[in-house]
């Protein structure tokens, strides 16, 4: 048994294709499953890290009329970080060496919490398109709020604003082909991303590596980007915020964040080169990169991974981690790290560090729950403090670090995700972020469960024999 994307992992697809004995995709999928399983990647070793890289003394950054000057981002860093509880610069220097990829300055990063809001903002920025909409998701479900997602682009693409979508195969396998069939004719570009049949992109099949990215570009000028996908499971807010006493109208906890300024080209980019890397036709031509001025003070880098790339999400995760002084916060929906990930935040704890992770304590995906389960008892050792999420389903993947460095993207704490998905996170450097960050942590944990050394020795056997065999099979999840 294995999984694809982070979300609904390939098992469930599986299953569900199980349930449709007429289906191709039953029998692609089962034929496919054991050549999957016959192949295995691994992670790079990257512990300890910031011993082996050659950084700068100041980070590149880019702004609105390209690369900064290093004395020029030397200031800005001065500036920007002058109150920052660690070496800032350094920091940034450090992942510039391991990721290949510069800060960008000049944004304004908006935090959206749950669906609700996520929602709303990204409707609204579709309404307003003039020119075009990218938009690129992994599920892409026929429901409500699908339907009135799929309403508004399809008006849009007749006012004349080119529509194009990419959306993953497996992803989307529950949702029926006339679903993008009457979005196609109507105008929109879409694109299926690695398709279940091998049949559909002869000769560049891999069922295995999957879309993960949730991007939203409008107009080139404004992006979003996070854990959201588009599913009426994101109707309602997690239950401690959305007002609700009735947990049965309780949504999803999940993090997406709306960027506008230069980096909002970063996206549009990785976007682009998705597209072409499935070599199915061309995007019609629009203005996909107008000029974008300043328009907020904070500094981004955006790492876009794939698999057999250079890891860089992964790297600059165990960097962070490495160089953490005072605090690690985490949130997690599925978590199954690997080796290394465990070490590092572990050590972490070793040596002063307060590391607290929020988990799921309701889960979507059983295997996943218990696979992460199974690596407590290590880290609650080392002095790592885990709290599990009451009542709501825990969809984000989000960290704040020392108060300064924040990440929100797709990419869950699992080694599928590190090494067999595309992924795409924002990294946003500067204690202003950080507040909000760290206060969304908070109220979190509010919500949440601590899980004691203690408590833990003493659960059920049945719980341990769950975790040890999902375990066995942490690889595929």
């Amino acid at each position: 048994m294995f999984s694809v994307g982070g979300n609904f992992h390939l098992l469930r697809q599986l299953q569900c294709a199980l349930q449709y004995p007429q289906s191709w995709a039953r029998v692609i999928l089962l034929m496919a499953l054991p050549i999957s399983l016959s192949a295995c990647a691994s992670l790079p070793e990257v512990n300890y890290l910031s011993d082996t890289l050659a950084s700068k003394a100041t980070p590149t950054v880019e702004g609105s009329k390209g690369t900064m000057s290093s004395g020029r981002a030397s200031a800005l860093l001065d500036k920007r970080w002058s109150k920052s509880p660690n070496n800032l610069k350094a920091v940034a220097a450090l992942e510039e060496a391991a990721t290949g990829e510069p800060l960008i300055a000049g944004n304004k990063v908006t935090l959206l919490l749950d669906g609700p809001q996520t929602m709303t903002a990204m409707l609204d920025a579709i309404g307003k398109a003039k020119d075009h909409i990218n938009l690129e998701t992994y599920i892409f479900d026929e429901d409500e709020l699908g339907m009135r997602f799929a309403n508004l682009l399809m008006a849009k693409q007749r006012e004349g604003v080119q529509v194009n979508i990419i959306y993953d195969s497996v992803g989307t396998l529950d949702t029926p082909e006339e679903f993008f069939t009457n979005m196609r004719n109507a105008g929109i570009h879409l694109m299926p991303f690695n398709p279940v049949n091998p049949l559909k992109r002869f000769g560049h099949w891999d069922l295995n590596n999957r879309d993960h990215r949730k991007v939203l570009i409008v107009d080139g000028s404004v992006a979003f980007t996070g854990g959201v996908n588009i599913s009426k499971v994101y109707s309602s807010g997690s239950f401690f915020r959305s007002g609700s006493r009735s947990s049965s109208k309780a949504g999803w906890r999940d993090t997406h964040i709306k960027i506008e300024g230069p980096a909002v080209a970063a996206l549009q980019l990785a976007f682009i080169e998705v597209w072409a890397s499935q070599e199915a036709g061309d995007l019609p031509d629009r203005k996909f990169f107008p000029p974008l001025n300043p328009v907020g003070d904070k500094l981004v880098r955006v790492l876009a991974s794939q698999p057999d790339g250079d890891y860089d999400i992964y790297k600059a995760y165990i960097l962070a981690i490495q160089e953490a002084k005072k605090t690690i916060h985490i949130t997690s929906a599925y978590f199954v790290p690997d080796v290394q990930m465990v070490r590092a935040l572990c050590e972490a704890a070793q040596r002063g560090v307060e590391v607290q992770l929020i988990l799921p304590g309701v889960s979507d995906n059983g295997i996943v729950f218990h696979a992460g389960r199974s690596f407590y008892s290590k880290l609650l050792e080392s002095g790592v403090k885990i709290y599990q999420l009451q009542v709501s389903v825990l969809h984000a993947k989000t960290a704040v670090i020392d108060g300064a460095w924040s990440t929100v993207g797709s990419t869950n704490l699992d080694t599928r995700s590190f090494l067999h998905n595309r992924e795409l996170n924002v990294i946003v450097l500067g204690d202003s972020f950080a507040q909000d960050m760290e206060k969304a942590f908070s109220d979190d944990l509010r919500g949440s469960k601590e899980i004691t050394k203690q408590q833990w020795e003493d659960r059920p056997f049945g719980d341990k024999l769950k975790e040890w065999g999902a375990r066995r099979m942490g690889y595929w999840l």
